[in-house]
């Protein structure tokens, strides 16, 4: 991708695919591997299909709008591995939370500093409770 410009935590290739709606691709676009959410679709729709995605684009039209971290948290808990993008209004204090959910790239309405989010990833070394992200919490490093 020529301007590829948002941050992305994946090391395959971009997906550069048209996503379709969530009803388009349970109705019966199943030879697509890109899915977009909003957030009043129910996730767990994907549930049979997570092979053969390669990218769920999960919709923020304000960043007030949470329940786009469910989605992701469903998504990852059920076994996905494949991309996972937060699009829309996505703020950068945001971006850490999302990726505990278990986004791995963002788009991003407004640009967002990759120095700055490297700082906000690297802030806090240790978490408090269990996520997407699999990372151990500090009270079960310091208690087993």
């Amino acid at each position: 991708m020529d301007n590829f410009q948002w941050p992305r935590f994946r090391t395959d290739d971009v997906h550069e695919e048209p996503a379709v709606t969530l009803d388009a691709f349970v109705a019966g676009q199943s030879n697509a591997n890109a899915v977009r959410i909003e957030p009043s679709d129910d996730a767990r729709a994907l549930l049979p299909f997570l092979d053969q995605l390669a990218l769920v684009e999960v919709s923020f039209p304000t960043f007030r709008d949470g329940r786009g971290y469910s989605t992701a948290r469903i998504l990852r808990e059920a076994g996905y591995t494949g991309e996972l993008r937060a699009e829309g209004d996505v703020l950068i204090d945001q971006v850490a939370y999302m990726r505990r959910c278990g986004f791995d790239s963002f788009a991003p309405a407004k640009p967002l500093d990759p120095d700055v989010i490297a700082t906000v990833l690297s802030r806090y070394p240790e978490v408090y409770q269990r996520a997407a992200d699999g990372r151990t919490p500090v009270w079960k490093l310091r208690h087993g």
